[in-house]
């Protein structure tokens, strides 16, 4: 089978990368970590998502065949070694996030369905592509992960990758789709981000 791999500009997507590995790298200096292991949390975190889908859609592992993404993940670990932690507090860091979980998200629901995937496996393909560099990065820092707080993280990554691969399916426009899909997850974080959005928890009574 030959699969159009969908392509998103090359800056971009290695702007979302570093985007990923910068808060892996910004968690390991809030640790007091050594530049070892900071450059490890934003290698992990950049490219953990689209890795572990890749392995599971069968295609070659992107950042094996890309020479730049490493090489960004540790460069971003050198910013973040020399710079103030203070430049990073804030909301700034949160938006930024929102933005690369809805634009990997659909990238990732995107790439499942050209090798073939179902829709709904492809939706998960998305999710995964979104968060699970950031499970990975948490669970390394022995910190709750993000699946495991109420706050709106993996349901916004799902908006969006259920709204690109209902576009698709749906035959419309590739580019129309994956701007309202990125568009529909990075709002629904965003409320998250500045209203405080979250999921009820459960609280059943024997």
């Amino acid at each position: 089978m030959t699969a159009t791999v969908p392509q998103i500009p090359a800056v971009l997507d290695l702007a979302g990368t570093a985007v990923f590995a910068l808060t892996g790298a910004l968690l390991a200096a809030r640790l007091r970590q050594t530049f070892v292991t900071m450059s490890f949390f934003a290698l992990v975190t950049g490219v953990g998502g689209g890795s572990v889908r890749d392995l599971l859609i069968g295609a070659p592992v992107f950042w094996v065949r890309d020479p730049w993404v490493a090489p960004v993940c540790l460069g971003v670990a050198l910013v973040a070694w020399f710079t103030p932690h203070r430049w990073w507090e804030g909301k700034l860091l949160d938006w930024a996030d929102a933005a690369g979980l809805a634009a990997y998200s659909v990238l990732g629901t995107a790439k499942a369905l050209a090798f073939a995937v179902a829709p709904v496996p492809a939706v998960l393909m998305g999710v995964i592509t979104g968060c699970v560099g950031g499970v990975i990065r948490d669970v390394l820092a022995g910190r709750p992960s993000i699946i495991m707080r109420p706050e709106i993280y993996v349901t916004a990554a799902a908006l969006a990758a259920t709204v690109c691969a209902a576009g698709t399916v749906l035959g419309l426009p590739r580019g129309l789709v994956w701007v309202l899909a990125a568009a529909a997850g990075f709002c629904l974080r965003g409320l998250a981000i500045g209203r405080g959005l979250a999921l009820p928890a459960y609280r059943r009574e024997d």
